[in-house]
């Protein structure tokens, strides 16, 4: 999650740098151009897009189910044109008959040539009568012949009608089919470029998200504790203590996360947290320990009905090579809702503690208690100068007058590493990215 980068980076930059944390806080003003803001304006809101996304759905799901309905249609008429269809009746009695039409020609014709051969082969001595009579055979032939051809013609224009007509009633069953099927495609095309639209304002609204990010105020029903963690640990020593994020507000908290870092400190300022200190983790959902990340986040945690509470298992081990100092430890505790809607992260706590060298023995030992970074306007956070025991104010280099930590064995290191929690307690307002479920997991 970006979140917890551009946390890590935060307190890592006010670990080394305090004044320049300070410096940075006006870039989490709103300077968002007027114009861009009439241009959103002028663009349909997600929710348009999502009523015309329902729309174009709707409207294809209507048109495919035509679709579907006028292909079983056309099939059906398809079926019936080729046998029981009206059409399909007449156009077979045309046919048919058109084929009777050319076998009674064929036999008028076939007639016409045996009378003809018949008076042909009369006998030179046959009487008038019997070519008067072959001759009438002849012309009656013809007669019949031609009214059979007259005949086959009607026969044929007929079925040829009939057949023209099936073709016909064929072609507009596909044409109406036709019809129906580019209204499902141009419904289909409708409720994609819905839906394409839909999506590029979303990626936009991320993107813009991403750029502007949301600003939450520190969540003060949302707390987290540390106990257990002594104001004196040894180096080349484990000590086990605790973490506890309660939800003090009356509602739900979907997510949450919880910021876990420990630096240590000497004589010559902030030393590599991974070079002597090892912080480990677990929960009731995770038993084994687990090493904190590069971000120092402990996720899953969870989500937090009102009033309830979770708690981590921390394990911090201090090499033998750790000088001796002091450390620090911060902890804070965030959450994100799943439908999107912004969280917010508690203030930072931070507990001081005296780090003894190896072998050496810790004497009386109390809990660590937290102190918070003041609020925006209230001062920013001073301490002892390096080495010195007196108390006297010291500048951090951010101007102003500072109030004293009150450690005994504060050092000018502290200071250093005091400013994270001047950079995350006083900064106006914690820059929180809105999460969607799932996406940011």
């Amino acid at each position: 999650m970006k979140i917890r980068r551009a946390l890590a980076t935060a307190v890592a930059l006010a670990v080394t740098t305090p004044a320049a944390l300070l410096a940075v806080s006006p870039a989490y003003a709103d300077t968002k151009p007027v114009t861009q803001t009439q241009e959103k304006k002028s663009k349909p809101t997600i929710k348009e897009l999502e009523t015309a996304v329902a729309e174009a759905k709707e409207a294809y799901e209507k048109a495919a189910k035509a679709k579907a309905d006028a292909l079983v249609e056309l099939r059906k008429t398809l079926d019936e044109l080729g046998s029981t269809h009206p059409l399909a009746v007449t156009a077979a009695a045309a046919k048919q008959a058109a084929k009777d039409a050319d076998a009674a020609k064929t036999a008028a014709d076939q007639a016409v040539t045996d009378a003809k051969a018949k008076l042909a082969d009369l006998p030179e001595d046959a009487t008038p009568e019997q070519k008067t009579a072959a001759e009438t055979a002849v012309t009656e032939a013809e007669a019949t012949a031609a009214s059979a051809a007259t005949a086959k013609a009607a026969a044929d224009a007929k079925a040829t009608e009939a057949v023209t007509a099936v073709n016909d009633a064929r072609v507009a069953a596909v044409r109406a089919y036709s019809v129906l099927d580019k209204a499902a495609d141009d419904a289909l095309a409708a409720k994609i470029a819905a839906e394409a639209a839909l999506a590029q304002a979303v990626k936009e609204a991320e993107e813009e998200e991403e750029e502007e990010g949301d600003v939450c105020e520190p969540e003060n029903d949302l707390t987290a504790e540390v106990t257990g963690l002594p104001n004196k640990l040894v180096a080349g020593t484990t000590t086990d203590f605790a973490l506890r994020v309660t939800n003090g507000s009356d509602r739900n908290m979907d997510e949450i996360i919880a910021y876990t870092g420990v630096f240590a400190t000497d004589k010559t300022g902030i030393k590599e947290t991974g070079k002597f200190f090892r912080l480990q983790w677990s929960t009731k959902s995770s038993p084994k320990w687990q090493s904190t990340g590069e971000d120092d986040y402990i996720d899953g945690l969870g989500p937090l009905k009102p009033g309830s509470h979770t708690d981590v298992k921390l394990r911090l081990t201090l090499d033998k090579a750790t000088p001796a100092g002091n450390g620090v430890a911060f902890v804070a505790a965030d959450f994100y809702n799943k439908d999107g809607s912004c969280g917010g992260m508690t203030d930072l706590n931070m507990y001081e503690f005296d780090v003894k060298a190896a072998g050496s023995k810790p004497g009386k030992t109390e809990d660590a208690k937290p102190s918070k970074a003041p609020k925006p306007g209230t001062g920013n956070t001073v301490t002892t100068p390096l080495g010195s025991s007196s108390g006297t104010p010291a500048q951090t280099g951010t101007g102003g007058s500072l109030a004293a930590t009150g450690s005994s064995s504060a050092t000018g290191s502290i200071a250093l590493a005091g400013g994270a929690a001047v950079l995350l307690g006083a900064a106006a307002v914690f820059v929180v990215r809105r999460r969607k479920a799932g996406s940011a997991a």
